[in-house]
């Protein structure tokens, strides 16, 4: 049994040790302290436990350390911190790890990405879900794998993501509105409907008949004057890609534009909403059923099937209510920059940085 010492950055030890010590975010220490090395500090402050001399150094010198044990034989995981510079935002993950009785071995920081090798008895995905209130109130994202993570790069796999505000970083249908002076309108519906707070068929079926009569010549403008993939999209695709995944996108937004990007990104299978259109305007209508929640969480379980793949070894990504069946059928499931209600139940959250994030998780 070894022990973690968290030691702020204008605190050092008295005397010289020789255990393994990590820097944290914020200039602080991590220590892992070996059995000599504790020894040592009880010899030193006169003290039969290492909660004593946590107590002496509290009362005597006014610092606060946190010094919790850590069992090198317990299961295993990683843990991901995105965002997190500051020492106190450090040392509250640690103080919830501590009340999860999990230690550190190892911290690594570079950039804002903190990556820490853990050692306890917890379920990864749970572990994370029990701190998502803690990263949303620090604006940190937190995500717990297994040591050996499922999903992982070593094997093939699919990806199934979600287009608007996801994949891109705009809602297609409240550009294309603004082109009648509707965005507004438009984009409250469609706020209300990401948030679940609206049914998707019955309001997708409203917004698209506000549509009605305009030139279709709009979509291709809305593509080329109003869309912007999302930071880290290419990268997240072509690296998975390159280790032999599949990668599809599934929308409740148009062909017109899922169409457009399977092809510039390579991707496997697209699927979205026909809109139609005669004589060149668009009708209010759309052709087929409306791609909805459980439109995508079939496709997930049904393109797993088609191509052979364990649903473990499957990543959702979305942001909206809609998107939550396939995020919580999929091994891994991410809500994206996401509604607030979405990051809550999805079991892992990314709203820092881009979509490339999640090969960290990998």
């Amino acid at each position: 049994m070894l022990s973690n010492f968290l030691l702020p950055s204008d605190y050092a030890l008295p005397i010289a040790l020789h255990s393994p010590c990590f820097t944290t975010p914020g200039g602080g220490q991590l220590l892992l302290c070996s059995i000599h090395d504790a020894w040592q500090l009880r010899e030193y402050y006169h003290c039969a436990s290492l909660e004593a001399v946590q107590l002496h150094i509290s009362m005597h010198e006014g610092k606060r350390l946190d010094i919790w044990p850590c069992a090198v034989d317990a299961p295993q995981m990683n843990a991901h911190i995105f965002g997190c510079h500051d020492f106190d935002t450090f040392r509250e993950v640690c103080e919830s790890l501590i009340i999860e009785q999990i230690g550190i071995l190892q911290v690594s920081v570079q950039n804002d990405h903190c990556r820490m090798l853990l050692s306890g008895h917890a379920d990864a995905k749970q572990l994370t879900m029990r701190l998502r209130p803690l990263a949303e109130r620090t604006g940190v994202d937190i995500a717990i794998t297994a040591l050996q993570p499922s999903p992982t790069l070593a094997r093939p796999g699919l990806l199934l993501m979600d287009m608007d505000s996801t994949l891109i970083q705009c809602e297609c249908i409240d550009e294309i509105a603004d082109f009648m002076g509707i965005k507004a309108q438009i984009a409250a519906i469609t706020q209300l409907s990401m948030e679940g707070k609206l049914d998707f068929v019955a309001s997708f079926t409203e917004r698209v008949k506000l549509l009605k009569g305009l030139d279709a010549s709009v979509l291709q403008r809305v593509l080329d004057e109003r869309i912007q993939l999302t930071e880290g999209a290419e990268a997240l695709i072509r690296g998975l890609q390159a280790h032999g995944w599949k990668t599809c996108l599934v929308s409740g937004g148009f062909t017109f534009f899922t169409d457009h990007f399977r092809q510039r990104l390579g991707l496997d299978f697209a699927l979205g909403n026909v809109l139609e259109i005669v004589d060149g305007k668009l009708t209010g209508g759309f052709i087929g059923s409306v791609v909805d929640a459980q439109t995508k969480r079939q496709t997930l379980l049904a393109k797993a099937a088609e191509w052979n793949i364990p649903l473990a070894q499957t990543i959702a990504i979305g942001d909206g209510a809609n998107d939550l069946p396939m995020i919580e059928t999929a091994g891994m499931g991410i809500a994206f920059h996401a509604k607030p209600r979405v990051r809550e139940l999805a079991p892992y959250s990314i709203s820092r940085g881009g979509l490339n994030r999640t090969l960290d998780l990998l």
